[in-house]
């Protein structure tokens, strides 16, 4: 999403994309609408036309499927009923789901790409809808979660969604906090409960951390969403602390 002066600001980068754009109409019909205006005038420079942004947030809305209570899922739950099953060769793969730790060694035994939940995608899914919404406006809404009956603008799936994350470090009305999985001694003793790991990922059902806890590159991003937000010209940026 580019603001109205995005070509002053930045002459070089437009002059590349309107080449790019013109010289290329295969690859510039897959891009949404680029020379018609939204909201604020900006520019919408993105794959995502609104028919298709309904349509791949139906299924990442869906709790059945990727949303769950800490996030977004990498990979839908719907795979553990039905896995992708691939035959090739006289063998058979697939694509199930595994909420946790991985159960193949592909990936060095311990590490997990395709089941659980990873802080920096979620980070940026909250900041593009954000964005998303920018271009779009309040008219633009859809059903959160799917099958509620509750429909919300994209800005506020962003907020529905960074609240499902930031659970995943705070206090619930039982007192635990997801991260610290059902660990006893990270749960309730005083000289470790408050002190919040920063998990690599995390359980794609039960928020519990997993793999190492010291991704403070990564899994720190969840201090932005605990920070207020300001807005300014160019959108919601995170507030300074008051004081």
């Amino acid at each position: 999403m580019l603001d109205e002066d995005f070509s002053e600001r930045f002459p070089a980068f437009a002059r590349r994309a309107r080449w790019l754009l013109t010289h290329r109409p295969d690859l510039a019909a897959q891009v949404s609408r680029w020379e018609e205006p939204g909201r604020g005038n900006r520019v919408l420079l993105s794959l995502l036309r609104r028919h298709r942004m309904k349509a791949l947030l139906r299924r990442m809305l869906d709790e059945t499927e990727f949303l769950s209570p800490h996030g977004v899922r990498s990979v839908s739950k719907a795979h553990a009923a039905a896995p992708f099953r691939f035959p090739w060769d006289g063998e058979t793969f697939a694509v199930d789901y595994e909420p946790a730790e991985s159960t193949t060694a592909v990936f060095g035994g311990n590490s997990n790409w395709r089941g659980p939940i990873w802080l920096p995608i979620n980070f940026l899914l909250v900041e593009a809808l954000t964005e998303f919404g920018r271009f779009y406006g309040p008219e633009f809404t859809i059903e959160c979660p799917a099958g509620s009956g509750q429909y919300l603008t994209l800005p506020e799936i962003a907020d529905e969604l960074s609240a499902r994350l930031t659970r995943l470090v705070l206090r619930g009305p039982d007192g635990r906090r997801p991260v610290l999985g059902d660990n006893p001694l990270f749960q309730d003793d005083p000289h470790f409960r408050d002190h919040v790991p920063f998990h690599e990922y995390f359980h794609g059902d039960t928020g519990a951390g997993l793999g190492a806890a010291h991704q403070t590159g990564w899994t720190g991003l969840i201090a932005l969403l605990l920070q207020p937000r300001r807005e300014v010209a160019g959108g919601p940026v995170p507030a300074a602390p008051e004081g």
